[in-house]
């Protein structure tokens, strides 16, 4: 098994189940402390206000950057239209799916997609996408928090930019996992660290700092085998000065976590030939 039993801690929390099988199927020992909940907005007006613009023709293009925040808007705004209006008026703009969850709601509304954004799916692969549109009128879905290189991309490129924050992160209610995490990399019982996202290290890294042990717990992910699903995460872990090991070919949660445990594997492999080599 590519993971050869070393402990795999990681920080995923919508999947947290699947990942811990899919660390287990590869042969790791796993560890898997949530760091963030995806928390909807206590007040959506501005929701309803990016709502009753579309439906006034406002738009000419509607950016949606993830699956759970494009159902989301819907959600909120059944509260408060028929349920099918958000879906007709979607139809009448360029949709814009940055990779395949968003994509996926959409097909699941018969909801045509104009550009699909290529893998691996960052702000830098939407600029290119909708650089040769003609779309001025511009509205973003944005995902926990904004994305200012994607926002001011777009208007660089001579648009008009509206933000639509549908939720936050935050850190889950209990936080007991996230304590086992941080003891266990200060007695050095974790050989693999997987992040999904670039917020579960900003998270981690505040939860630790709460504790008084942001440096060392830092210093030891450095040290540790740490694989990165794509470039926006890797972006986010050299921010607190961790380079990350490996990432996959294809930024999937499975992908990752295969990948990984065979790179694992030559990694342990290519040590341990240079140490017999220095005997």
């Amino acid at each position: 098994m590519c993971f050869g039993g070393a402990r795999v801690l990681s920080f995923e929390s919508r999947r947290a189940s699947e990942m811990g099988e899919l660390i287990r199927i590869n042969g790791g020992d796993p560890f898997v402390a949530p760091a963030l909940v995806e928390a909807p907005l206590e007040r959506n007006q501005q929701v309803f206000d990016f709502a009753d613009r579309l439906y006034a023709g406002d738009f000419e293009m509607l950016i949606l950057l993830t699956g759970v925040g494009t159902r989301l808007m819907a959600e909120v705004l059944a509260t408060r239209d028929p349920q099918d209006r958000f879906v007709d008026a979607l139809r009448k703009v360029t949709i814009v799916a940055r990779g395949p969850k968003p994509a996926a709601v959409l097909r699941e509304w018969k909801v045509p997609v104009s550009v699909s954004v290529p893998e691996p799916n960052t702000w830098r692969e939407v600029l290119e996408a909708v650089a040769r549109r003609s779309e001025k009128r511009v509205a973003v879905q944005e995902y926990g928090r904004s994305n200012p290189a994607l926002i001011d991309g777009l208007k660089e490129q001579g648009r008009e930019v509206t933000c639509i924050p549908v939720y936050q992160w935050q850190l889950p209610e209990d936080t007991g996992p996230l304590s086992q995490a941080l003891d266990g990399l200060s007695k050095g019982e974790f050989e693999v660290a997987l992040f999904t996202t670039g917020v579960q290290i900003d998270h981690f890294a505040e939860f630790a700092d709460r504790a008084g042990k942001q440096v060392p717990a830092l210093d030891t992910l450095k040290r540790m085998f740490v694989a990165s699903i794509g470039p926006d995460t890797t972006e986010a872990l050299r921010s607190h000065g961790i380079e990350p090991s490996f990432a996959p070919s294809h930024p999937k949660m499975g992908i990752l976590v295969r990948e990984a445990a065979m790179a694992f594997q030559q990694a342990r492999k290519d040590a341990a030939e240079v140490q017999r080599l220095a005997r």
